[in-house]
């Protein structure tokens, strides 16, 4: 789920240590040079995708499809994503192997695949062209009006939102987005418009390829400090990314963050055009009236203090023209949707009451907190949540939703080192849950780390729940994956809201949990750790 726009974490007192799978030298990547110059995609000749099946990878995979390119890619095992590039007219391996290789010019690869895979070796000593997934990806925006959407948190729903609001406006943008939109079924889209906008990864530098005409920037949080080390440099590599907006371009930005407020003063002194938005009485464009109910939000939309005197140009049209109504819950999604009119209107001038419209059309992206079912009174939803921004905003959406039932959050840490840096703040974040369960971590891309497990996490929670009398069933760790889902749904009474949170393998845990509380076992028969064996 897009997260909230508050204030960043403190960042850890001593840098991480920077993980296998890259390596970072005051935040930049020493595998890619982002800064170089992209290769237009006609001259690509046939492409191999390293790991195809991922989310970026298959987006980016999907539009060179669509643009004629001969396309390959190989991949762990069978999915439907792979399924549909195949129908797409990718030719999809499962496996890796040199014999993959057989006929690629170029071969794309994330920075998830460590140099001693065997098709990247290959590669390699075969002089191939090797890109970075986001090389490959600026490669097909070339000769497009570009938008990219970066942040700590939001970017992913922001993206898909601003994807939305132009299509009502009669674009027909082309699109790359890192998770599913609920509505049309894909991660990415070649369309017949001038625009292409995309989700600009933050993670390993490789945000600083695409040079926009329009950038977003939803915060500026710590995180990713396996690559990083410190969230000043963190801080460092936006300030980057907004200096690769097109001069005459606009940086749009939260007044709420104040990652997010430092950057625009930045951008501003070095002659970027900026918008901010938010709640805080300075933005250029302010939420007022802010509510909602259920699953809908809604906010009165204003010409912030001070926006006439920094001359930012906002549009005389822009400012007052009603409310602002989505479909989706939260202050954080109101936000997010603030910042795709600010985009689409002063940035790509599309008409403010047609963005709006298509702002209130948006029904959400897959896994950004989508209602899995309802069985036994038990509703059921699952987010992609996972740094402590994320997981706060979602855990407050749903902490309100659940009332007066409780919430229930079954929480599977993503990666081992953000589970060391900041497991004080991922306990605060869930912690105005009812129950958590705390799932092992999910490694990802790195290797385990010694000492370091979701308990971390569940005693820092056990510790802020010290004195309540129901505390020792409040929080759980489960580190056998097979039985949280059994759990979930022996806790789970009519009227409670259960919420799965996470970048892994979690998200088939809701499914699960629905099928047990439509289908109870025999309680006198199975034992909680008997049940659920199979992992799907």
């Amino acid at each position: 789920m897009s997260s909230t726009s508050g204030s960043p974490s403190a960042a850890p007192s001593t840098p991480s240590t920077p993980s296998t799978y890259v390596h970072a030298a005051n935040g930049s990547n020493e595998r890619f040079d982002f800064g170089d110059e992209v290769p237009p995609a006609g001259s690509l000749g046939a492409v191999h995708f390293i790991a195809i099946g991922g989310a970026g990878m298959s987006g980016v995979a999907r539009v060179m499809l669509a643009r004629g390119l001969t396309v390959s890619g190989s991949d762990a095992k069978k999915s439907l994503v792979l399924a549909a590039l195949a129908a797409e007219g990718a030719q999809v391996h499962i496996g890796h192997d040199v014999a993959n290789l057989a006929g690629a010019d170029t071969v794309v690869v994330s920075s998830a695949i460590r140099e001693n895979n065997v098709e990247l070796r290959e590669a390699r000593s075969r002089g191939l062209r090797v890109l970075h997934r986001s090389q490959a990806l600026a490669s097909v925006m070339q000769g497009s009006r570009k938008v990219a959407v970066a942040g700590a948190n939001g970017k992913t729903t922001t993206t898909s939102m601003l994807v939305v609001a132009l299509q009502q406006c009669g674009v027909d943008p082309s699109f790359a987005v890192g998770g599913e939109l609920a509505k049309h079924g894909t991660n990415a889209h070649h369309g017949t418009g001038e625009i292409f906008v995309a989700e600009a990864d933050e993670s390993d530098g490789s945000f600083l390829v695409y040079r926009p005409e329009v950038a977003i920037v939803t915060n500026v949080q710590p995180d990713h400090l396996d690559f990083y080390g410190t969230f000043e440099k963190v801080q460092a590599a936006y300030a980057r990314f907004a200096a690769t907006v097109q001069p005459g371009g606009l940086l749009v930005t939260c007044a709420d963050d104040q990652g997010s407020r430092t950057l625009c003063e930045v951008a501003r002194a070095a002659g970027t055009r900026v918008i901010s938005y938010g709640m805080a009485a300075d933005a250029d464009v302010r939420l007022r009236d802010v509510g909602g109910a259920g699953m809908q939000a809604y906010a009165t939309l204003t010409r912030g203090e001070g926006s006439h005197h920094r001359g930012v140009g906002v549009a005389a049209g822009l400012p007052g023209i009603g409310r602002l109504d989505i479909s989706i819950p939260g202050r954080h999604n109101l936000l997010n949707a603030t910042a795709a009119l600010v985009a689409a209107t002063e940035g790509l001038g599309q008409d403010p009451a047609r963005v709006l419209r298509g702002l209130s059309s948006f029904t959400g992206t897959r896994r950004r907190f989508e209602p899995k079912g309802e069985a036994s009174g038990v509703r059921v939803v699952d987010d992609y949540a996972h740094n402590p921004g994320k997981v706060s905003a979602v855990v407050e959406t749903a902490r309100v939703l659940a009332a007066p039932g409780r919430l229930i959050v079954v929480f599977q840490p993503h990666l081992y080192s953000r589970t060391r840096d900041f497991a004080a703040e991922l306990a605060e974040a869930l912690s105005p849950a009812d129950i958590v369960l705390v799932m092992e971590v999910y490694a990802a891309r790195e290797d385990p780390m010694p000492g370091v497990s979701g308990a971390l996490i569940s005693d820092r929670l056990a510790d802020r729940y010290a004195g309540d009398p129901q505390a020792g069933e409040r929080v759980r760790f489960v580190p056998s994956w097979s039985e949280v889902a059994p759990l979930a749904a022996r806790l789970a009474s009519p009227g409670d809201l259960v919420l799965t949170v996470g970048a892994g393998d979690v998200t088939m845990i809701g499914p699960e949990i629905l099928r047990l509380l439509d289908n109870p076992p025999d309680a006198n028969a199975t034992t909680v750790g008997q049940l659920g064996q199979e992992r799907h």
